[in-house]
């Protein structure tokens, strides 16, 4: 822990900011009132770390104005106007500063979901003039984010008969909705933001977008692979880097997205629309991430381009998912800020993309929903971790209020304790604990929503509305914010446990 994190008055840590950023500065001829705002982790990391390994994001002050998009009816039309105006107001604005990094011979990745560019390895003397360039809004560090690990029990405990549906789905109602509803997720295409996926597993193979009926598969639009060099300089990545194919390097990934559709057709029943289609992009390099990796894999699921292929050219909104797990969290204290994100939500919520969100798990303290992009409460829906073999709120499952935006809580609780999945030595593993396990079965629940309803296709708004209020409320005896437990919402289960026969049979058509 450095010397800025240790100190506990705000007065003396920006005290201490300011005469680091003199001792940075001072001795340049630098227009502070010109200048953009940089991050104290910008300059903390310039002073302690290898001008190699500095990662930075640049961002424009010209944003996009999509807020037209909730005029729009049907999600295609939503998607194609917002991704048109984001991608328009980058080409205007990003080409001087595109000019001068290729002049400096600095390698950068460009960005339109928000106007931003992250560059490697820049000097002092080149974030100096990065700042007083009078389109840069804010220069922020790209920092390396360590995965919120689930808790997964010894092999021992993880043994599970097959050839019936998984207990964590019987819990929520999902094999009623597949008896008696008939409804399986068909028609709805999912995406996974993780550590990578299997993609031939026996219970993932069948239902890859790229899955061809001739045995086949086409990787193109389908899967984009964010890790395009080493972050982690702990280890060398088993899956390399900007990989063509799906590649999982953790099992994080495969594990989460067998629970949103798994099915092998021989009695592992893990996943819970398992006629839904998936797409994936990796967003850590051996479970560490960065902000830009998530940002570039919103990006690619905004629309899609083939293996290869440029973002600002060759991306197809048309080929856009329609929700996407994010079974990850990147905190304030590991240098993610707050609004740059939030744009990036803000854009997929209009283009009528559902965002969901694990709330971490930091619990049982209250405010514990604090890293991206759970915190962000009304721009995404937001789970926390239930264990249903004693009915009661997972001890770790973290609480409400939300950090960015003051969020009740997490608008409803799953199955986050004891969860088994799929894993990418093609198998099964059980005994899986973690927030990060809760939120792929509210992803699935919102496919199997707008499979039985295609009219909710790309409304975001109204879908979380069915899920809250369908849910199977919970009291609690812990008050956060000032919100008493005994409330519905709260700040521990939210709106309650998800009820998945409910919910689909509110919106199933007879």
């Amino acid at each position: 822990m450095d010397t800025i994190q240790k100190i506990d008055s705000p007065f003396l840590r920006c005290l201490i900011s300011l005469t680091s950023f003199f001792l940075l500065f001072g001795g340049l001829a630098f227009n502070l009132e010109a200048a953009a705002p940089i991050t104290s982790a910008v300059i903390r990391e310039l002073t302690s770390r290898p001008k190699a390994e500095v990662v930075i994001l640049i961002f424009l002050k010209e944003k996009a104005d999509f807020s037209a998009a909730e005029h729009f009816s049907f999600k295609e039309e939503k998607t194609k106007y917002v991704h048109d105006r984001l991608l328009e107001v980058a080409n205007r604005t990003q080409g001087e500063l595109v000019s001068y990094l290729t002049e400096k011979n600095l390698f950068f990745k460009r960005f339109y979901i928000t106007n931003a560019i992250a560059i490697y390895g820049p000097s002092l003397e080149q974030i100096k003039e990065l700042a007083a360039r009078p389109e840069v809004d804010k220069i922020s560090l790209d920092p390396n984010v360590k995965m919120d690990r689930p808790f997964v029990k010894p092999p021992s405990t993880q043994k599970q008969a097959l050839g019936r549906i998984e207990p964590t789905l019987k819990a929520i109602g999902v094999d009623r909705v597949w008896n008696e509803l008939k409804v399986t997720g068909k028609g709805i295409v999912m995406a996974s933001q993780d550590s990578g996926i299997r993609f031939d597993h026996p219970a993932l193979a069948r239902q890859y977008r790229g899955a061809h009926e001739d045995g086949s598969v086409d990787h193109d639009y389908n899967w984009y692979d964010a890790i395009a060099r080493r972050t982690n300089v702990n280890t060398v990545n088993s899956c390399g880097y900007d990989s063509k194919i799906p590649c999982d390097d953790d099992d994080h990934g495969t594990h989460t997205l067998g629970t949103m559709l798994g099915d092998d057709g021989a009695g592992n029943q893990v996943g819970v629309a398992p006629d839904a289609k998936w797409v994936a992009c990796r967003n850590m390099d051996a479970g560490d991430g960065r902000p830009s990796f998530y940002i570039d894999c919103f990006q690619f699921f905004m629309a899609p381009y083939p293996v290869g292929g440029d973002a600002f050219k060759d991306g197809e909104p048309s080929k856009a998912v329609d929700i996407i797990n994010n079974s990850w969290g990147c905190p304030e204290s590991e240098g993610c800020g707050g609004w740059e994100m939030d744009e990036v939500l803000r854009a997929m919520k209009s283009a009528g993309i559902l965002v969901v969100a694990s709330a971490g798990n930091d619990g049982p303290k209250c405010g514990t929903i604090d890293s991206q992009p759970s915190s962000h409460g009304r721009n995404v829906l937001n789970v926390g971790a239930w264990d249903h073999r004693f009915d009661r709120i997972a001890s770790f499952s973290s609480r409400g209020p939300t950090a960015f935006d003051q969020q009740i809580g997490p608008d409803v609780v799953a199955p986050g304790v004891g969860v088994r999945s799929s894993v990418r030595d093609g198998g099964y593993q059980g005994g899986w604990d973690g927030t990060s396990m809760a939120g792929p079965h509210v992803a699935g629940l919102a496919a199997l929503l707008w499979s039985a309803d295609r009219s909710l296709i790309g409304q975001i708004d109204r879908t979380i509305e069915i899920i809250r209020t369908t849910a199977t409320p919970k009291e609690s005896n812990q008050n956060c914010g000032g919100i008493s437990g005994k409330a519905i919402p709260n700040a521990v289960f939210g709106y309650g446990v998800i009820n998945a026969y409910e919910a689909v049979r509110k919106v199933a058509k007879n």
